[in-house]
């Protein structure tokens, strides 16, 4: 059975626009992996008479509803009274998810305040989504053909109730097993895929292919259900063989979460390490790679050599070489990865000069000129790239340090540049 789904996010917080609604993106990445079609997303402030409305709506068009936030204990946390007087169940006290809010409490050292206890109030005959990450469980319920899940808001405790409670729910609404798996690609824009791919995505029913634009990148979703993993596997492994084999070597990795991820799986497969110069990026090559586990095997260090002072006195960039070419120019960008290289003792050094913008220099490089280096034992190599021109600082940034985790991802594989 196909399943559509709504979800409802629940606050006054998100219409006023001092929180993004995070939680959708969390759960309409997650029921797509399902198979489990989102076709409305509803934002409702905390009004019982709106939310009741928004779930009068709902349960006309899809047979799933999904609410996140209005589980907490203060008196606008409304979510499950409205839900149980739209779908005409009653409240009951769950002593044993009662005390388990008291023994969140205590571990903190502090005594749980008496408005709690709504929190231990569930639907009657519903299953119980216990949270041992915060203190609002969630719950679920059918009623009319119509499946009710109940989330925390907090997307923390959204993505964990989800991921560990929702997910085995939802799987036990659907025959057989989805298996999907995300090709990443990088170099190619998303309409330049599809029109690659448009042959097999528009004929495909079992399996399936999908694309997504990301920041900065493309990412396709192939997707199958059968019986059991394994043979859905079998479906999917020669689409996604077929895709690389179309697609060539913009795809960087299957299943992989970043482009950074995949250099560092690289690096740490040859022992090589890596230290990064940067000026326009900011440290956020540096950041990148830092923010994945066991970045310290494979990363040295690196320096934001924001100013000519820097990139002189620091890493050696002659000071004719400044003043002759600027600090947006090829010569600098070698000389700063082959200084970086030398001052962290690194395997390999990127370095990254560039204007992020408002406006260009007086040597005549416009905002978004980047020119990026790689440096290793077979000597320097370096790149100019257009880096989100028109785009705003972040967009440059951001483009930038993709650009040079691609640079260095050809290199090691030895790809042409």
């Amino acid at each position: 059975m196909t399943h559509t789904a709504e979800l409802i996010a629940v606050g006054t917080e998100l219409l006023l626009g001092n929180i993004a609604n995070t939680d959708a993106q969390i759960l309409s990445q997650g029921l797509s992996t399902l198979g489990i079609t989102v076709h409305y997303h509803t934002v409702v402030g905390d009004n019982p008479q709106r939310l009741r409305q928004a779930l009068d709506i709902a349960r006309t068009r899809a047979d799933i509803i999904i609410t996140t936030g209005g589980l907490g204990p203060t008196y606008d946390d409304l979510t499950k009274q409205t839900i149980c007087a739209a779908f005409g169940r009653e409240l009951e006290l769950h002593p044993d998810i009662l005390e388990t809010i008291r023994s969140f409490f205590a571990k903190t050292g502090r005594t749980m305040p008496e408005n709690n206890v709504q929190q231990a109030m569930l639907p009657v005959n519903c299953t119980v989504f216990d949270n041992p990450v915060g203190t609002a469980p969630g719950c679920a319920f059918e009623e009319g053909g119509v499946h009710v899940l109940m989330l925390p808001g907090p997307p923390f405790e959204c993505r964990y109730m989800f991921e560990n409670r929702a997910v085995p729910y939802l799987q036990a609404l659907t025959d057989g097993v989805i298996v999907s798996h995300e090709i990443r690609v990088f170099g190619m824009g998303e309409s330049h895929v599809e029109e690659k791919l448009r042959d097999i995505m528009t004929t495909m029913t079992n399996p399936t292919l999908a694309p997504y634009a990301k920041p900065g990148e493309c990412m396709l979703r192939a997707t199958a259900k059968a019986p059991t993993a394994q043979q859905a596997e079998e479906m999917l492994t020669p689409l996604v063989g077929q895709v690389e084999e179309i697609l060539g070597d913009v795809v960087y990795g299957v299943d992989v979460g970043s482009l950074e991820e995949a250099v560092s799986r690289l690096l740490g497969e040859k022992g090589l390490t890596l230290s990064a110069a940067e000026s326009c990026t900011g440290g956020l090559i540096a950041k990148r790679i830092t923010d994945l586990p066991g970045a310290s095997r494979i990363f040295r260090g690196g320096v934001v050599s924001y100013t000519n002072d820097v990139k002189a006195d620091v890493l050696g960039v002659p000071r004719e070489v400044l003043e002759e070419y600027g600090a947006v120019s090829e010569p600098v960008a070698r000389a700063m990865a082959q200084g970086c290289r030398k001052l962290c003792g690194s395997d390999i050094a990127l370095s990254v000069t560039g204007l992020a913008g408002p406006e260009g220099d007086d040597r005549g490089n416009q905002v978004g000129t980047v020119y990026i280096a790689l440096s290793d034992s077979q000597g320097t190599i370096c790149k100019k790239f257009s880096c989100g021109m028109g785009r705003g600082r972040d967009r440059v940034r951001s483009s930038a340090a993709q650009n040079a985790f691609d640079m260095l991802r050809r290199r090691l594989l030895g790809l042409p540049l």
